[in-house]
């Protein structure tokens, strides 16, 4: 009856899982280790199937077409900011053509006006020089009174220069054909030739326009 209760070693195969001892502890026999291929076969489909999700597809477009749109925008971008450079350029040499040709014409307009007062302020200047030399022998009433024609003259050259009206330099200057008219040369042993010597009418300018030429003299070589 023993015997019916107990296998022989013989016909046993103990069964064991990995991880677990290797030797039966009554039969101190070796164990046939088995592993259950099923469950390695679904941890490599579980790996295949992540790498091949479906939803990695769509994923990948959305990635592509938000960087194309990127790429557009900065395109356009770039776009913009060399238009407005450009319309900046553009106003500025607009700005500068206009304050150019404003100058311009004030300048015309102005000098047309002084034009027809030089010739008023040259009748004063030889009104004064003569009666300088006669203030002498003259009342103090007829002095006031120069005096008073001499504030007169002032303020109209003030009125001149403040519109940009300046005279031109003459006497002591070099002879200069387009600043200055000869009207007579003389010797001189004083000045080096071609230097004016005596300022006969004044000239002047407004800006780099010339209103009129200085009639000058003009200093000469002396003959030995």
């Amino acid at each position: 009856m023993a015997s019916d209760r107990k296998s022989p070693a013989g016909n046993r195969i103990p069964i064991r899982f990995e991880g677990e001892d290797q030797f039966d502890e009554e039969s101190a026999e070796p164990i046939l280790t088995v592993v259950e291929d099923d469950v390695v076969d679904e941890t490599q489909a579980d790996a295949q199937a992540g790498t091949d999700d479906p939803k990695g597809g769509p994923a990948v477009a959305e990635l592509v077409a938000a960087r194309s749109e990127l790429k557009r925008l900065q395109n356009a971008l770039a776009e913009s900011q060399e238009a407005v450079l450009r319309r900046q350029a553009d106003f500025e040499n607009y700005r500068k053509r206009v304050e150019r040709e404003r100058g311009e014409t004030y300048n015309r307009i102005v000098g047309d006006v002084a034009k027809k007062l030089l010739p008023v302020v040259d009748n004063l200047s030889r009104a004064l020089d003569a009666e300088r030399s006669l203030q002498t022998s003259e009342s103090e009433e007829f002095r006031h009174f120069l005096h008073g024609v001499e504030l007169i003259n002032k303020q109209l050259a003030d009125v001149l220069e403040a519109f940009g009206v300046a005279p031109i330099a003459a006497v002591g200057e070099p002879f200069d054909p387009h600043l200055h008219e000869a009207v007579v040369t003389e010797p001189s042993d004083e000045h080096d030739p071609d230097t004016v010597i005596e300022e006969l009418a004044r000239g002047y300018r407004i800006g780099d326009r010339l209103l009129r030429p200085s009639m000058v003299k003009v200093a000469a070589h002396k003959d030995g």
